[in-house]
């Protein structure tokens, strides 16, 4: 079962690995340099020391956080061949219940870096047309091209994805080409490889912490790498980065001897595009657009695989999905959609420039491979890692992730607030809404299922005054004891009008952390009368309720459990002979509670976001057509009354 769902290795999944995972770390180069320029003192751009120790720094980092951390240790904690941080989180959330916030924050911030990205790309390639075409102006053109990709999502892009490999080789080879061919009118940039360099840029240049930031921008594409595990495996990933790092860093190494022999350089031009041939750069501006687009549609289609896994994991409320295609994994989520293009069309409207932009870029990335490193950690504590392997592991990528978060905070105030408010908004939404079903089940109440109950609801099964809901009816609960009911069910079976059906199913769904685990049991309280399933499916299968009952009762008829055939005698002769479901969703609402100031404030938010995202027949995805929800307080007062007297005198005295 484990292997089924791992990508087998294979030349064709190299390829795709290139197109689907490296977009974000392949358009690195279009402006990591130039920040790194924006940063160097005025007339020393061209510094040999300060250039190569900067592309050591760039190489190292490379090394040691993309390929290390990332493509070497944490792609092997893989939940059956499924990564991301939402995924690491399921693998140790049973032992470490309070990780929760950790994954909360490392979600909330990778999909406002996925926001920014699509914005900083873009802009950044399109840029590259200024010198050769002036008059196009580059806002609108980033403008249509960013809504362009918003808009064909709901399409799918399944037809399209077979293209991007092929691409991103040609990019990457263009980069390597360029770089090498500069490379070998200066071997000594070869230098840069020492780490010595690195450590003399660190510590000598003026103002490098703030050049440490811009630094960490080569990195930003790694947490993605690890989300993509799921869709391309973990060998194809590896052998795909061999290919993209060399090509990286010939393109970065090019770079510094084009800059190193250039007089007269600006902080203004951008080296990689300044460095190609005059016949090349259209070519090259072209090439680097689409790319920036590969690279955004990764991030897109990342960011809805994240909120659908945060949906499973119950930190975001269920929201619609669509499948526009048959490619697995491959999912469409409109409300998501059409946020990250309003935020990301006010990013690129309010900046109006990819320098600018790259201020407020890598800030909230960083955050993300913090929580990524502390979960992995806790992921070793799980899996009994020896202590002297893990903890001085994960104190040095803190210690390089903490101090490129500290570099990154220099930029704050000039346009890194904006990723961390967008991801503190996701954060407390997220957090409301996980906290908020916790509120709500500590108020829940249970009955046990035993001879009394049952034989209640066979007595109402037999009364035929009164009305019959249905032949087969169907109650959501959330009881994990299967000899237990909530509260909320008895009330709707007996309290208000007694619920009159030929067949009673209890249906509760379990989301289990194996990504695509699918088994029920059945329990039979009486036969062909009351049955209860526990269905267990893993989070990347969703919750598919009324299909999943059908399957499960079409399955217990042919074993002789049940009789799923009509029982009105006017329809028995007809050609269609299957009796009706009817699912009853019992919400409780807030009422007669009294909560403490701050679980106030958090239910409250839950039941805005309720209210503005989700309802209750997409939450368990429901034909709505054979849907009936109904609703009960959450607690519901059971006054003396002796105690209603006092309650109405007190109110007649405060009129």
């Amino acid at each position: 079962m484990n292997e089924k769902h791992r990508v087998p290795f294979s030349a064709l999944g190299v390829v795709l690995a290139i197109g689907i995972v490296f977009g974000d770390i392949g358009t690195s180069p279009l402006y990591v340099m130039r920040a790194i320029l924006m940063g160097l003192p005025v007339g020393e751009l061209t510094r040999p020391d300060y250039i190569l120790g900067a592309v050591s720094c760039i190489i190292w980092t490379l090394t040691i956080q993309t390929t290390l951390k990332y493509v070497i240790i944490t792609l092997r904690a893989d939940n059956q061949g499924e990564g991301g941080i939402l995924s690491l989180y399921a693998l140790i959330r049973q032992k470490f219940h309070w990780a929760y916030i950790l994954a909360i924050i490392g979600a909330a911030t990778l999909l406002a870096d996925g926001i920014i990205t699509p914005a900083m790309t873009v802009m950044s390639a399109v840029e590259g047309l200024a010198p050769i075409a002036p008059e196009i102006p580059v806002i609108p053109l980033t403008l249509t091209i960013v809504l362009a990709l918003f808009l064909i999502q709901p399409f799918g892009t399944g037809s399209l994805g077979k293209y991007f490999g092929p691409i991103m080789i040609v990019w990457f080879g263009l980069m390597a080409v360029v770089g090498f061919r500069h490379i070998v009118t200066d071997w000594s940039v070869l230098r840069a490889f020492n780490p010595v360099y690195a450590v003399y840029f660190i510590s000598k240049v003026p103002q490098s912490l703030n050049i440490l930031g811009a630094i960490f921008l080569c990195t930003t594409g790694a947490e993605a790498l690890y989300s993509d595990l799921g869709h391309c495996g973990l060998k194809n990933i590896r052998t795909a980065w061999a290919f993209v790092k060399i090509a990286l860093i010939i393109n970065y190494l090019g770079q510094a001897a084009w800059i190193m022999k250039t007089n007269g350089l600006t902080s203004e031009v951008n080296p990689f595009f300044a460095m190609m041939p005059v016949w090349l750069q259209f070519f090259g501006v072209l090439m680097a657009t689409i790319a920036a687009i590969i690279a955004s549609q990764a991030l897109i289609s990342g960011s809805f695989a994240v909120i659908s896994e945060a949906i499973s994991l119950s930190i975001w409320p269920n929201v619609r999905i669509q499948y526009p295609t048959r490619i697995k994994g491959q999912l469409y989520i409109p409300s998501v959609n059409y946020m990250m293009m309003a935020l990301c069309i006010l990013i690129i409207l309010s900046m109006q420039s990819s320098m600018k932009l790259e201020a407020a870029y890598g800030l909230a990335i960083t955050l993300s491979m913090l929580m990524t490193t502390i979960l992995l950690f806790l992921y070793f504590m799980r899996t009994n890692k020896p202590l002297w392997f893990s903890i001085p592991l994960t104190l040095f990528f803190v210690a390089i992730e903490f101090s490129f978060f500290i570099a990154n905070m220099q930029k704050f105030a000039h346009g890194g607030f904006i990723p961390i408010l967008i991801a503190g908004v996701l954060g407390f939404l997220m957090y409301c809404w996980y906290n908020g079903q916790r509120i709500k089940a500590s108020y829940t109440t249970y009955d046990k299922i035993d001879e009394h109950y049952i034989h209640q609801i066979l007595k109402v099964s037999k009364d035929t005054t009164v009305p019959k809901t249905g032949t087969h009816l169907v109650y959501i609960v959330k009881s994990n004891d299967k000899e237990l009911l909530e509260h909320k069910i008895k009330h709707s079976l007996f309290r208000r009008t007694p619920k009159r059906a030929d067949t009673y199913w209890f249906i509760h769904i379990n989301r289990t952390d194996e990504p695509y685990e699918f088994s029920y049991e059945t329990t039979v309280f009486a036969r062909e009368k009351i049955f209860r399933i526990d269905i267990n499916a893993g989070f990347k299968l969703g919750i598919h309720t009324d299909k999943y009952v059908n399957l499960i009762a079409n399955e217990l008829e042919r074993q002789g459990l049940v009789n799923l055939t009509t029982r009105y005698p006017s329809m028995q002769d007809a050609w269609h002979t299957r009796g009706d479901f009817v699912f009853i969703v019992v919400d409780r609402i807030f009422r007669n509670v009294e909560m403490t100031f701050s679980r106030r404030i958090i239910f409250n938010c839950y039941n805005m976001v309720k209210m503005l995202a989700t309802s209750d027949t997409q939450m368990y995805d429901i034909d709505p057509s054979l849907a009936v929800i109904e609703t009960i307080p959450l607690r519901q007062a059971d006054h003396t009354e002796e105690q209603l007297k006092e309650l109405l005198l007190q109110s007649s005295s405060d009129k």
